[in-house]
């Protein structure tokens, strides 16, 4: 498995993150199944979030009831969770971030979070207020590594101006179909294509120029919670068949070759698996190795649909 820098940390974290949101409904075999492949194949990132699960904290339940992790089995894994949705609405308090992050350790049933990212941007964010609850947690000795999801450069300067920790992070939406952070820079300046329009104020180059650690969330999905496009022969038939024959060249699956598209960047993206499916992290893992050429790279950019000006 390959591994690269935490942002500017020094810690060591694998290209594949072990996405546990759809664990609710497995036995506690089967998640601890899936999380000792993961273990086996060089994983060494595991991603919670409060909302996962449907009730707060219940994936992280789960877990914790599954796979009690303490001594040298928790230091060799890096915990991340999330916290900030609500029902109904977006909440970067102190009160709701402390509460939220107590409710994860309780859960997980572990001492401290290796990293927490604030989930979704709050309109109503107030810089000082997440401040406050990072310092807390942070010297409580609670959180060791603090981080964003799904937030622009803007919305990252706008925490900085007060907070006293850096950023190390910031998960977004990133698949070969789903590929605006990428294509976007491609079709710059091109006012007839769609593709141009920024939608993220270029946070791939500000990640890289600041060593903030991208993750790539939905990794499979052709669009927002549209279905994923491996296999997809009527709608992604160019894709497909650019999928089966890098495959079959490189020995891997179709699955393996959409995580090395990603993993092939030189931003060290990480790519959070949401599969329950061991085989399937097995197929991701494999890819996760494989790096594609420039043609290969760029043959499945343009079979996705995505324009070279």
């Amino acid at each position: 498995m390959k591994t690269h820098e935490l942002a500017s940390t020094g810690i060591a974290v694998s290209s594949l993150v072990l996405g546990l949101m759809r664990i609710k409904t497995m036995t506690d075999a089967e998640i601890r199944t899936l999380y000792d492949t993961a273990r086996d194949l060089g994983i060494n990132m595991i991603d919670h979030a409060d909302i996962y699960g449907g009730e707060r904290h219940l994936c992280e339940k789960r877990f914790g009831d599954a796979v009690p992790l303490s001594g040298k089995a928790r230091e060799e894994v890096l915990i991340q969770s999330k916290v900030g949705i609500r029902k109904g609405y977006f909440d970067f308090s102190k009160e709701n971030i402390v509460e939220g992050v107590e409710g994860s350790l309780k859960a997980l049933k572990t001492e401290y979070l290796d990293i927490l990212l604030l989930h979704r941007p709050d309109a109503l964010v107030e810089p000082e207020e997440v401040a406050a609850a990072f310092d807390q947690l942070h010297a409580a000795g609670k959180v060791r590594h603090f981080g964003v999801s799904n937030q622009t450069p803007g919305q990252i300067d706008l925490l900085k101006t007060a907070l006293n920790q850096p950023l190390v992070a910031n998960q977004m939406q990133l698949s070969i179909t789903h590929a605006n952070l990428v294509a976007q820079g491609v079709a710059a300046n091109m006012d007839h294509l769609q593709q141009s329009v920024s939608r993220d104020n270029d946070i791939l180059n500000y990640s890289r120029i600041n060593k903030m650690t991208l993750q790539a969330w939905s990794p499979f999905q052709k669009g927002w919670f549209d279905g994923v496009f491996v296999g997809d022969r009527e709608n992604y038939s160019e894709l497909n068949a650019a999928l089966d024959e890098i495959a079959a060249a490189h020995g891997i699956t179709p699955t393996g070759v959409a995580v090395a598209w990603i993993t092939r960047h030189p931003a060290d993206i990480q790519v959070v698996l949401g599969t329950t499916n061991p085989g399937r992290v097995k197929e991701c893992a494999a890819g996760s190795d494989v790096k594609l050429s420039r043609p290969e790279w760029y043959r499945l950019f343009t079979a996705a649909g995505h324009k070279l000006p």
